[in-house]
């Protein structure tokens, strides 16, 4: 009998630690090799974490809401292994992340701020969380006065926001604030500090119902918030004629179907043709970092796409460029098919370098999407319309019914002006309108 430390596995670049969510197996229970033992969520994707061995649950080393770091231990198992067939704590670090230097940096800074603070510490039946006891001591808060702020967190919790509003309150004379435990000193008094603006309070009738945003929806506001706050947004439309693309699929999709067990859809070919205009013009295919532009040689192509719970996630087809039409077909239909059943892994979501959301999947002409940071640009492609357009032949101009479809292009003007905007756009359409209908899958 031996027994062995699971590590948390690595969950891809730039995850350090993930929240556990839930445990799949309990103490006493047998664990089969690769059976998943726990359910897990970074800030990027929830996932599950197979067991690396059979054996017999035997402890838990954290519960479940507790955060665990990328090479950390988290269970240990019981096995009838011999003891050179058990993976040892070094041959499981080789799929952990190294994240000592993080984790050290990050030790680093939260001692930095720990010494640059009076601490608050918790007393009493109320908690009160790190950041708000560091807000209070910054500003001279005392634990009774804490305990007079009404707070809207959870059981009654006080949060940032109202401790910011109890802030502005006294600083506007509404309330009086109560006597600083700071010693006093003879070094000039600090600037005062800027005014903090909070939304209003919504105010909630009998009439409506308050639903609290799941992990995820919160994730996705943050980001969102954040990209407009970073990236001033520009947005230029073109109309494609995709009728030759649409009787293509038309065409091929029911043998295809037969053949390869799948269906074929217009967003590979969407995905190829942004590939192209990408090395057509490189410099859409970057991220800025301060006041430097890294150019990304890889083309990574995120794709959007829409959950059952009403979120969003991105799963990334990686190296389009060096994809065929096939290959391009069948991962998007397994990324796709796996972000529906809560599937994919951290990896298949980082790493994009442009993405392309398909508005026209709810029925919408056009749409003038977020960009996804720390990328430059994003392409929203708008539903397949049939309408009248003027036909250029050779005999001259012919009015017919065409199959048309809106693109339009958001993308950071702080490195992407309107003539490289708006020339990648084109050649999106472009690409789209030459497609060759003898092209074989």
């Amino acid at each position: 009998m031996a027994k062995v430390e699971l590590i948390m596995p690595k969950m891809g670049e730039s995850v350090a630690e993930a929240t556990i969510i839930s445990w799949h197996k309990e103490v006493g229970e047998t664990i089969e090799m690769d059976e998943t033992i726990v359910e897990i969520a970074t800030d990027k994707v929830d996932s599950e974490v197979p067991s690396s061995l059979e054996g017999k649950l035997v402890e838990k080393l954290f519960d479940v809401d507790a955060v665990v770091k990328v090479g950390e231990p988290f269970a240990i198992i019981e096995t009838d292994a011999d003891e050179s067939d058990v993976p040892t704590a070094a041959v499981q670090e080789e799929v952990a992340p190294k994240v000592e230097e993080v984790a050290q940096k990050v030790e680093e800074q939260i001692e930095q701020v720990t010494e640059s603070i009076q601490k608050i510490e918790n007393t009493g039946d109320r908690f009160y969380s790190p950041l708000v006891r560091s807000i209070a001591s910054e500003e001279g808060i005392s634990v009774e006065e804490l305990d007079t702020i009404s707070g809207s967190g959870k059981d009654g919790r006080v949060t940032k926001n109202d401790l910011l509003i109890h802030l502005e309150n006294r600083t506007s004379g509404q309330q009086q604030p109560a006597p600083s435990t700071k010693p006093v000193t003879n070094t000039p008094p600090p600037s005062p500090a800027p005014k903090v603006t909070t939304p209003p309070k919504v105010s909630v009738s009998g009439d409506s119902e308050i639903i609290e945003m799941d992990r995820m929806r919160k994730l996705i506001a943050d980001h969102m918030v954040m990209s407009k706050q970073t990236s001033p947004h520009v947005t230029s439309f073109v109309e494609a004629d995709v009728t030759t693309v649409v009787n293509w699929r038309n065409r091929i999709k029911g043998e295809f179907k037969q053949r390869e067990g799948q269906n074929i859809t217009f967003t590979p070919i969407f995905i190829e043709a942004v590939a192209k205009a990408i090395k057509d013009f490189p410099m859409i295919n970057v991220s800025v970092d301060g006041t430097n532009i890294v150019v990304r040689k890889d083309i990574n192509i995120g794709m959007a796409a829409a959950l059952p719970s009403g979120n969003l996630i991105v799963p990334v087809v990686k190296g389009a460029d060096q994809m065929n039409l096939m290959g391009i077909t069948k991962t998007v239909n397994d990324l796709a098919n796996r972000a529906r059943n809560n599937q994919l892994k951290p990896d298949e979501i980082q790493g994009g370098t442009f993405t392309l959301t398909n508005v026209g999947s709810f029925g919408n002409v056009m749409g003038t999407p977020i960009i996804n940071q720390p990328q430059v640009a994003i392409l929203a492609v708008g539903a397949i319309k049939k309408k009248p357009a003027v036909i250029e032949t050779p005999q001259g101009d012919l009015i017919g019914i065409r199959h048309m479809m809106f693109l339009s292009l958001s993308y950071d003007h702080r490195v992407v002006d309107g003539a490289l905007g708006g020339s990648f756009l084109r050649k999106v359409a472009d690409y789209l309108e030459q497609f060759d209908d003898k092209t074989s899958i």
